[in-house]
């Protein structure tokens, strides 16, 4: 890459960064003065020590995201470190604000170290009603989020693995219903066995698919495979049910679906082999693994993370809405029933539009946050983990 252009209107949006801190409260005078800071915060402090369910109430904790990061996994520039990562947190909290109403503060990492970032995500966690972490890699992200679930009364969400997860179910869910078939149906075949590869796959057969085969670099996922960390192990449990081996080439033969978070480029013989009506969503990001010219020649359905094609998956449809659902009920934590209530949310949005190229929602349809929101705080309620 050759030296940047400061001038470039890229850069003059970004200059001094996106974020500022405002007061909801003006002070004018010494009775705004008391009241906003001593003597009178201190009969909240007081009220907050007796009873801290209050805090949600009387900080701005009830709509405050921590958007964490130790940058090692940002976009597709990969292990960039957490001050480079920063302007990608600055944008996701301007998201948060834009379509959730919730305001967050970007939190860098400067430790790559998985007991140092459980830490001191624990140590901040009181100042904050939500923890959605940001671009850390696989597999460490998946033991980071669970073990701060478990730590933490508040809703922990690593979205790379569970936005994303939750907009490919909807708009598979819609794609399904268009080629008048049920999620049980299908045969799916999922290139990607990182943070969105993962999460993808567990809610697809959380929702009733029950043929998934997943693939990485060195070929389908299977049991006779001695080269397995602990997370592919566990995918094998729930995949791939009659122990397809060989490469992504093989897999997709007669496959209905191919969901694609990995990169690398497919050829365009092998999607030719793929069933008929079939479902392509090529996510990786510049470049899909399947153009989606080359896709619309074969498949009936066709997505990409791209704004630039019709059918965008974009997280931003699913993280905003599930955070507002969650603090709007006091959630503790965010649900597996949360997130499947959230995509079936975000592809009722769709309704009777349906088309090929309308499986989902535009990032900017201003329903889609409000009906999320509803479905997840719904959802959080039903599992218990409501307070409100």
């Amino acid at each position: 890459m050759g030296k940047p252009s400061f001038d470039d209107p890229v850069f003059r949006a970004h200059e001094g960064g996106k974020l500022e801190v405002r007061s909801t409260r003006e002070i004018q005078n010494r009775d705004d003065l008391s009241i906003a800071y001593t003597p009178g915060v201190a009969e909240v402090c007081t009220a907050i020590a007796d009873d801290p369910d209050l805090a949600p109430r009387y900080t701005w904790t009830g709509r405050l995201v921590a958007v964490v990061t130790d940058g090692t996994a940002v976009l597709g520039l990969g292990n960039i470190g957490p001050r480079a990562a920063l302007p990608v947190m600055e944008g996701k909290a301007v998201l948060f604000k834009r379509f959730g109403g919730l305001d967050a503060i970007p939190i860098a990492l400067d430790t790559t170290d998985e007991d140092e970032i459980v830490e001191t995500v624990i140590r901040l966690a009181p100042s904050f009603g939500g923890i959605n972490l940001e671009d850390i890699s696989a597999p460490r992200c998946f033991s980071i989020e669970d073990r701060l679930r478990e730590a933490l009364p508040i809703p922990v969400f690593h979205d790379d693995q569970h936005g994303t997860a939750i907009v490919v179910l909807a708009a598979l869910r819609n794609a399904a219903r268009l080629t008048e078939r049920k999620l049980s149906d299908l045969r799916v075949v999922v290139s990607g066995a990182g943070a969105a590869g993962v999460a993808c796959t567990k809610i697809m057969v959380e929702a009733g698919v029950s043929d998934v085969v997943v693939a990485d670099t060195r070929g389908v996922l299977h049991s006779g495979r001695e080269d397995l960390n602990e997370v592919k192990r566990m995918l094998t449990g729930m995949t791939n049910a009659d122990g397809v081996a060989g490469s992504l080439t093989e897999a997709l033969v007669g496959a209905d679906v191919f969901v694609g978070v990995s990169g690398g480029s497919i050829p365009d013989e092998v999607v030719a082999t793929m069933a008929p009506d079939a479902i392509v969503f090529a996510l990786a990001n510049p470049n899909p693994e399947i153009h989606p010219e080359v896709a619309a020649r074969y498949a009936r359905v066709v997505a990409t993370g791209r704004s630039d094609f019709p059918n965008q998956i974009n997280n931003v449809l699913a993280f905003p809405g599930v955070f507002r659902g969650a603090f709007d009920m006091q959630a503790t934590a965010i649900t597996e029933e949360m997130k499947l209530a959230a995509a079936e949310a975000v592809a009722n949005v769709v309704g009777g539009d349906l088309r090929e190229d309308y499986v989902i929602p535009s990032v900017f349809d201003e329903r889609v946050a409000p009906a999320v929101a509803e479905a997840v705080g719904q959802a959080a309620r039903a599992s218990g983990v409501a307070r409100a």
